[in-house]
């Protein structure tokens, strides 16, 4: 294991912060209200011992301790709780300035697709020095952050629908010096947006590849058309030059996390959209929202003047972004559409669960600091087999805000991460209604106004203020709904809300993982919440949690981004942040959540230097996993590259080219089955280990 050198704590690359998010995070934070309501938490929850005093049926519902389940479903053990068939053993933690993608031992790993490869037959081949924005809306565009692989029916396993975001994109990395400006713009647009595309491969056990005749390629760019439903369908406060009539708009923005509904459609959070809009910046949605005067990053208002809420019947365009978005990956010639019944702010992205009562509930993270979990229920149940009828279910229905409180007296939550003395950080909460049968349940508030300024909703009616609520799904196995808060260095200091039970750290720099059952099924309205990880790495003294678990057996974590889940119920957590936490390059952790281990934290791989890992997809019974590989060497530049990932060669060829290219990659049992990349990352970084060059890591066999 190398020292750490040059470990920064707090803050993650200063690129990253500029071009993903705007510098949310350097500005004054956008949530001011003043809504602790569970900062007196002992006065107003229910103790432990209540909790479990309440009968079984309570005791499962308020989920109190690790056999604790959702209402109505099978506890854990008789659903035969078995072990997953991807085996391994966990890697050593990776400093943060080695650029390969580490894998266990026994797996290696293949990029499916990468930056600039083409999606058709006609797709020019990628030449970085030469791009234009009609080939990158040919090619698979930048930064891929959710992922999604479904099998194509009829296969044998052997065809697949590919489904990625293209979160946002770096010029720096993209473009030589001499690119002008305008190309610049022209090209990054046509990176942002989402790519469905074909792969297919020999056998189960053999990589991914993409197919370019696949039938149902497609790039979707910010010139694609998208329409409106929901409440909000014709309002005036989507009403543009462009739209009068407020139904449709073109292009989708900083599409982050999402979800694969139960009847096969695709859902995309369109996050840090504040960044691409000019505006007054002197409104109550605007300041609430981050949106300033200031020109943005990528200057698109330069070339469109959408993008500038002060031109005239451009007023509302920045109203058309912030949405959930659905996708029909199977149908190429369908229009994707907003979903404006999920309301409107940063949404990691959202997934749906079948409630026992058949309506579709949608859970979404707001991420920034101090925002919110939020929950959608649909109007309509669900119909098995009739798909039509099932994509309309998120179109109408119920909007609610949570609120959580805890089960500890107040001076035992302060701030250090101490465990309380009931042994668990723990609780209970309600989902606060915005948006019930139709009507506003927020005083002051039209449901126009709930839905284009959520987030005022939200804190009108006493939310809790989270550390970064980012992806939240439900666990298919046990019911029970995980979502990650990645951090925030502002908890607890001067003019922020303070410590709380569900946030129980102050300056949370490396953040926690939250665990939630529904009282009831999930369209309860109550649920009970536990802390499953407070994360951070003990060997450093850092004050953690893993559901009492030993720390010392634990594999260091930090920054909690997306989580995923095997057939058999564990959790899966890819992270974002934790070179600048912890002083490791990201990677993907596997944690369990039942018995004995439960808490126990495995590392399964490590991105290279600058990377974030995104968008986790396990097939364990097939012995393998995806991930999304974002902005690797991201402090880099043209002229400078900190990473070579995914090529790992010395000049270009045969598409391969010296350069970082976020990627699409598939870690798989046992050697090399089509391509050389993993072979030839170990060549590259042998050689610069034995050369004392930056690129220095472990041995790799």
């Amino acid at each position: 294991m190398l020292p750490m050198l040059d470990h920064v704590r707090g803050k993650r690359s200063a690129v990253t912060c500029a071009l993903k998010c705007d510098n949310i995070c350097a500005r004054a934070a956008c949530n001011t209200s003043d809504n602790d309501y569970f900062r007196d938490v002992a006065s107003s929850a229910l103790s432990r011992r209540q909790m479990l005093g309440a009968g079984a049926a309570g005791a499962l519902a308020l989920a109190v301790g690790a056999a604790s389940d959702v209402a109505g479903a099978q506890p854990a053990a008789a659903k035969s709780w078995g072990a997953s068939k991807l085996t391994f053993t966990p890697i050593d933690p990776v400093h943060h300035a080695v650029d390969g993608l580490i894998v266990p031992e026994g797996y290696t790993w293949e990029p499916v697709i990468r930056w600039g490869d083409g999606l058709f037959p006609d797709s020019p081949s990628f030449d970085p020095e030469n791009q234009s924005a009609d080939s990158q809306a040919k090619q698979f565009g930048y930064n891929n952050d959710y992922l999604e692989i479904q099998e194509v029916p009829g296969s044998n396993g052997r065809r697949g629908l590919l489904f990625a975001n293209h979160e946002y994109t770096n010029e720096n990395l993209m473009f030589p010096d001499s690119t002008d400006e305008a190309t610049r713009r022209a090209v990054g647009m046509a990176a942002h947006g989402m790519t469905a595309v074909e792969v297919v491969r020999k056998n189960r056990n053999d990589a991914w590849s993409v197919d370019v005749a696949g039938s149902r390629n497609r790039r979707f760019t910010m010139h694609t058309e998208y329409t409106f439903d929901g409440p909000l369908r014709g309002s005036e406060l989507l009403a543009t030059a462009d739209d009068p009539e407020g139904v449709s708009v073109r292009g989708t923005i900083n599409n982050c996390a999402g979800g694969l509904t139960p009847w096969g459609t695709m859902l995309s959070g369109e996050e840090n959209f504040h960044g691409y809009f000019v505006s007054a910046g002197t409104s109550e949605a605007d300041r609430r929202y981050g949106i300033t005067a200031e020109a943005t990053a990528r200057g698109w208002e330069i070339d469109e003047p959408r993008f500038d809420a002060r031109n005239a019947g451009h007023e509302h365009e920045k109203n058309k972004f912030g949405w959930i978005v659905e996708v029909d990956p199977w149908d190429p010639e369908s229009t994707p559409v907003k979903h404006t019944g999920l309301g409107r702010f940063n949404h990691e992205g959202a997934t749906v669960i079948i409630a026992d009562s058949g309506h579709a509930v949608a859970y979404s993270g707001d991420d920034a600091r101090f925002e919110y979990l939020y929950k959608f229920v649909s109007r309509d149940t669900y119909v098995e087999g009739d798909r039509e009828h099932n994509k309309t279910l998120l179109s109408e229905g119920d909007l609610y805000v949570a609120r959580f409180t805890g089960n500890s007296p107040a001076g035992e939550i302060d701030g250090s991460g101490a465990v309380p003395s009931d042994g668990a950080f723990d609780g209970g909460g309600t989902w606060l209604p915005l948006l019930v049968d139709g009507a506003s349940q927020v005083s002051g508030f039209s449901v126009e106004e709930v839905l284009v300024h959520t987030r005022l909703a939200a804190d009108a009616v006493g939310a809790t203020k989270m550390d970064r609520p980012e992806d939240v799904e439900p666990n298919p196995v046990t019911g029970r709904v995980y979502m990650a808060c990645t951090n925030n260095d502002e908890r607890a200091t001067a003019g922020h809300a303070g410590v709380d039970e569900p946030n129980p750290r102050a300056k949370n720099r490396d953040g926690h993982v939250v665990e939630i059952t529904e009282q009831g099924d999930q369209t309860a309205t109550s649920f009970g919440w536990t802390l499953v990880l407070v994360c951070g790495d003990p060997a450093q003294g850092d004050a953690t949690y893993f559901s009492g678990f030993p720390a010392d057996q634990v594999s260091p974590i930090s920054c909690p981004d997306n989580v995923a889940f095997d057939s058999v119920g564990n959790l899966w957590i890819s992270t974002d942040g934790a070179p600048s936490g912890i002083g490791y390059c990201d990677g993907l952790f596997r944690v369990q959540l039942e018995g004995e281990d439960r808490g126990l934290v495995e590392q399964f791989l490590s991105v290279p230097a600058g990377a974030e890992t995104c968008g986790p997809v396990i097939r364990d019974t097939q012995r393998t996993a995806f991930v999304a590989v974002q902005h690797p060497g991201e402090d880099g530049s043209w002229q400078t590259p900190q990473s070579f990932f995914p090529d790992y060669v010395d000049s270009d060829g045969d598409g391969r080219f010296a350069m970082p290219r976020p990627s699409v990659v598939q870690v798989l049992k046992g050697k090399p089955k089509r391509g050389t990349a993993d072979r030839r990352q170990r060549q590259l970084i042998g050689e610069a280990h034995s050369g004392g060059a930056l690129r220095q890591g472990p041995a790799l066999g």
